[in-house]
């Protein structure tokens, strides 16, 4: 590490903590500031702090790892999560969302199902996930973030008592990042979060440009053709996955048959499935749902969601693909001769920054990607407490208090907080197995009871816990199997279920949750009359609600049915492919595929140009 990077580091470390804690003061004022800001910070900000809030380190590189192997085909694997849930929220669901007036999801599900047992059953369900969520993933960020900066930094900082040792240096570099980010963020509640992700925006944009910069000045077109193949960059795919490589490039190709994917076709129709789900089951109660919450207004909030779409694909793959491009010309020989196997391609990006990257912006390289963790942690920690002290604390242990003892026992949830996801953090070898169950299997039985929270007026409190409660349980199951697949005959069942990739389960999982709604509800006598047509009056969204319209038209002859249900799907679908445009088109500018990049370009503009006619024209329209 040249002088000059550990500057840059240290400069921007002091730096967003001074700016967090400087701005802090604002959060004094009651809960509705500490956690949402009063709702009274712009669109714009909050849609740069959400956008940042998604460039995670971890998430990085294991992009860099897809997109190295896979091509410009893996952009599709972002579908897993999926990513353009976004798109669903910016048409659609960020408006009914903020209709509700409320502060944290669990508390929105009351404005769905009352405040009876059903209702209250259904909103501690989705406080524990909200809460569940967030320790699952700071333990993940400590564990990460931990490993980057050692490969990365030059100390060593183990920390021992004579032959005890009580943190390696992974677990201290961790716990000295995490320390720092939890002062401004646990003090400064939404205020600091939304000013230091939007700092840390800027310094992620600018590294990811410096970055793809320096590729394209260092980097000839001769050298990246060299390496790459047309499969590589082609974008279209058939049922099975072919080669990728060229024949001088066995091991990846290898590597490829082996990951799980092969079936490509079937990957990515079930994709799709869960995707649509999903997407209409809305965002979790996460970091993005407290900033749909967070804005003035419900045109805001639709605003927002369309401007974190804007911002985050183009600079986010322009780091990604420039980090790429090096790895192809400078570690793919060397990493086809090695015996290749998934794990390896985490160590790319690390890599390239410790031996690849010149002197400054390795510098901003590396406080960008310190960045890309802070903001997401900070988001997470903001957002879980919230759940803590609203939704149980306040609602059922002390629901009459001074605004300043609601802000102190916030500060004490978010501790708690990151306490027991550094906790878990220490567990290094389960981390990841329990992350990959919270983020596929957790979130895939969170999915059908959230979908009919949506459209389906009958769709009761009890079918919600029901149906959230048998995902979980079958969520579990199938963590179960995963940390016990090696004890498994491998021609049984069991051994093929335990070490099938997460999203053919999907399916599964989404049936018995799905069972557990319907059956719940069936039971179940329906929600309070009243409560359904409040809701519906709010939120107005399309569905099967035609007996509470009706009563509610009956009652009042100006009342509106929802009527955009296939507007909403068209601009969903222009909204997906104006996306992956922001994605391609850096990717394709950085391989040099000039062709491409125009296509690409003129995709983006052209719908970018629809959705202003077909989507902000009616944002623009809002009154309420």
């Amino acid at each position: 590490m040249d002088i000059i990077d550990i500057g840059i580091i240290i400069s921007y470390v002091l730096i967003t903590v001074g700016v967090g804690v400087w701005i802090s003061k604002k959060a004094s004022q009651g809960l509705d500031h500490y956690f949402l800001g009063g709702k009274s910070i712009k669109w714009y900000y909050l849609g740069l702090s959400n956008g940042s809030g998604m460039f995670d380190v971890s998430g990085t590189a294991w992009m860099v790892g897809i997109l190295f192997l896979y091509g410009i085909k893996s952009f599709m694997f972002m579908w897993l999560w999926p990513i353009w849930n976004q798109i669903f929220v910016m048409m659609f669901l960020a408006v009914w969302i903020r209709r509700s007036k409320v502060m944290t999801g669990s508390e929105w599900i009351l404005t769905r199902f009352g405040n009876d047992r059903a209702g209250k059953a259904s909103h501690i369900i989705v406080a524990i996930f909200a809460i569940v969520s967030a320790i699952g993933f700071i333990a993940y960020f400590f564990e990460g973030v931990g490993k980057f900066l050692t490969i990365i930094l030059p100390w060593d900082l183990t920390a021992q008592i004579g032959e005890l040792v009580l943190f390696n240096s992974e677990q201290s570099y961790a716990l000295i990042i995490i320390l720092l980010t939890t002062i401004y963020t646990i003090k400064g509640g939404m205020f600091s979060v939304v000013a230091t992700e939007v700092l840390q925006y800027v310094i992620m944009v600018v590294a990811g440009v410096l970055v793809a910069g320096y590729t394209l000045i260092m980097f000839t077109d001769v050298q990246i053709t060299s390496v790459i193949s047309e499969e590589w960059k082609n974008i279209f795919f058939g049922w099975e996955l072919g080669p990728q490589w060229s024949d001088k490039y066995t091991a990846f190709n290898n590597l490829i048959d082996s990951e799980g994917y092969k079936m490509f076709g079937a990957f990515i129709g079930m994709s799709l499935f869960k995707g649509f789900f999903a997407s209409i089951a809305g965002p979790t109660p996460s970091y993005d749902l407290q900033r749909i919450l967070s804005t003035k207004n419900v045109k805001e909030a639709a605003y927002m969601s369309g401007f974190t779409n804007l911002i985050l694909f183009i600079p986010r793959y322009l780091l990604i693909g420039g980090i790429v491009v090096i790895a192809l010309i400078v570690l793919a020989p060397e990493m086809n001769n090695s015996a290749l196997t998934g794990g390896d391609l985490e160590v790319i990006l690390p890599k390239v920054i410790n031996f690849h990257v010149p002197v400054g912006i390795k510098g901003l390289l590396l406080a960008g990607l310190l960045a890309a963790f802070m903001s997401t942690f900070s988001a997470f920690v903001n957002a879980g407490p919230a759940y803590i002290v609203n939704d149980i604390y306040k609602k059922y242990f002390k629901p009459e208090a001074e605004s300043s003892h609601y802000i102190k026992v916030s500060h004490l949830a978010s501790l708690v907080i990151v306490l027991l996801g550094v906790l878990m953090g220490f567990f290094a070898d389960s981390i990841n197995s329990l992350t990959l169950w919270i983020t596929s299997s957790l979130f895939g039985g969170y999915v059908a009871a959230n979908f009919l929270k949506w459209v389906w007026w009958r769709f009761n409190g009890w079918g919600y816990f029901w149906g959230m409660l048998a995902g979980l349980i079958i969520a579990s199951f199938q963590f179960v199997l995963d940390q016990n697949k090696v004890n498994f005959d491998v021609n049984g069942i069991w051994y093929q279920l335990s070490t099938l990739p997460s999203i053919y389960l999907f399916p599964i999982i989404f049936g018995f949750s799905l069972l557990g709604s319907l059956l719940g509800t069936w039971l179940t006598k329906p929600t309070d009359e009243a409560i359904l047509k409040s809701f519906y009056t709010n939120v107005r969204p399309w569905g099967w609600w035609k007996p509470v319209y009706e009563k509610l038209k009956a009652e009042d002859h100006t009342v509106q049915k929802n009527n955009d249900f296939l507007g909403d799907m068209l601009n969903c679908v222009i909204g997906i492919i104006w996306q992956s445009s922001m994605i391609v088109l850096p990717i394709y500018l950085l391989i040099r595929d000039y062709p491409k990049t125009i296509i690409a370009l003129v995709i983006f503009l052209a719908t970018t140009w629809i959705l202003k006619y077909t989507w902000l024209n009616k944002v623009n329209k809002i009154t309420d």
